[in-house]
């Protein structure tokens, strides 16, 4: 009796939300069996109580011998047996001592790790406390697929802690902005108009490719890919290539950079008078057609213009109706203008000036007689006559003085 009153009177010093010291006694089919210090009063502590792994293994937690710190959940009778145990848990604990750690903490950076992806986000765990992360919150980019999270350790914001709710709100979007602010300042305090700057390309569009710089994505415009014309983004460069481009302007304000990859790259008037001069006579493909001639490819990226009057020695009303789009040609060079950027081309100038036809020039000489023979000659009418009166004033009519003046 005096013994069961002891035990009675140990039991009443241990009350549920008591944080208590315990000896590992026994570890057995998933749990440990401990003594609370003071009382000899016997706790079980079970493997959910020690970790949120449910597949862990419990002996690389605790063993026997093992002094724990742990928080008293609630009384437990045994069925068959007078006896009186107690549940108790060290991953509460541990929870317990987080929130009091979390409080006021609002705005700080802590390191988390995925465990779970939950509807509408992720669940992470920080120092035993169980936190959420909305996944609107994940990333810059609205994240679908949250599973690739779990498992990795990452920094985050801590939002709101609310402990009596149990809510735990993290940011992970937050510190990735934060962080690619800071990048980006520092970037664009290195960079400046015309300067040659190495970056990756980070994406491709259907207008050009961006190229991250180091925390600062900037823009090469299609037309600033290659000296070429009309080419795709992907024919020029791949996702992960490495390139030196050049800075055409900045707008730090708009987080805009335009950079070109042509100019970092010999352009095909580099030299085009080593390779090109007045007379020479080269192949050359027409490219496209215009109401005023035709551009030909004499060069990679060389185009040259044969103007419509250098086409053929027989009138050409449209180049459409002599020469089509991909057609090879020979020309000769007329002029060559690298300043400009400008060549001009002839294919009549390699071609035999058509002979007329005979007789042709003496038709055209009696047809120009012809004409000057039926064109009505012009008289030059006096402006003043002299008229000579008979020497007597008799013998003479009105018609005598006046019949040779035509009325």
């Amino acid at each position: 009796m005096n013994e069961f009153e002891d035990l009675l009177n140990s039991v009443s010093e241990v009350n549920p939300g008591d944080v208590v010291t315990a000896e590992v006694l026994t570890v057995d089919n998933g749990q440990a069996n401990v003594v609370i210090d003071g009382t000899g009063v016997e706790g079980v502590l079970t493997l959910r109580e020690l970790t949120n792994d449910r597949d862990a293994d419990i002996n690389d937690f605790v063993k026997a011998g093992d002094t724990v710190e742990v928080l008293v959940l609630r009384q437990v009778v045994g069925k068959d047996t007078d006896t009186v145990t107690f549940l108790v848990s060290k991953k509460r604990l541990e929870a317990r001592k987080a929130w009091d750690k979390l409080i006021g903490r609002e705005g700080e950076v802590v390191t988390v790790k995925g465990t779970r992806a939950v509807k509408g986000g992720l669940s992470v765990e920080f120092e035993g406390l169980r936190g959420f992360i909305p996944a609107s919150m994940i990333d810059t980019r609205f994240v679908r697929n949250t599973e690739k999270f779990v498992g990795q350790e990452f920094d985050a914001k801590i939002k709101e802690v609310d402990a009596a709710e149990n809510r735990f709100i993290l940011s992970r979007r937050e510190v990735i902005e934060e962080a690619a602010a800071e990048a980006r300042q520092e970037v664009f305090s290195k960079l400046s108009e015309g300067s040659i700057v190495t970056g990756t390309v980070a994406r491709l569009t259907s207008f050009g490719a961006f190229i991250d710089l180091g925390g600062v994505d900037g823009l090469v415009h299609v037309t600033e890919l290659s000296h070429e014309r009309n080419v795709s983004p992907k024919s020029v460069v791949s996702v992960g290539d490495e390139v030196e481009v050049k800075v055409l302007s900045i707008d730090e304000e708009a987080g805009r950079v335009s950079l070109s990859l042509k100019a970092t790259t010999p352009g095909p008037w580099d030299g085009v008078e080593q390779k090109l001069a007045q007379g020479d006579v080269v192949e050359g493909k027409v490219k496209r057609l215009t109401d005023f001639g035709a551009f030909v490819e004499v060069l990679p990226g060389i185009d040259g213009l044969v103007h419509i009057s250098q086409i053929s020695h027989n009138r050409v009303e449209n180049p459409k109706d002599v020469l089509s789009v991909g057609q090879e040609v020979t020309v000769k060079v007329l002029e060559v203008n690298a300043a400009d950027e400008r060549v001009s081309l002839s294919i009549k100038a390699l071609e035999e000036r058509p002979a007329q036809a005979e007789g042709e020039n003496n038709n055209n000489n009696s047809n120009n007689n012809e004409k000057r023979q039926s064109r009505p000659r012009r008289q030059k009418r006096d402006t003043k006559r002299d008229y000579e009166l008979p020497e007597t004033q008799t013998g003479f009519s009105m018609a005598d003085l006046f019949g040779d003046i035509e009325l």
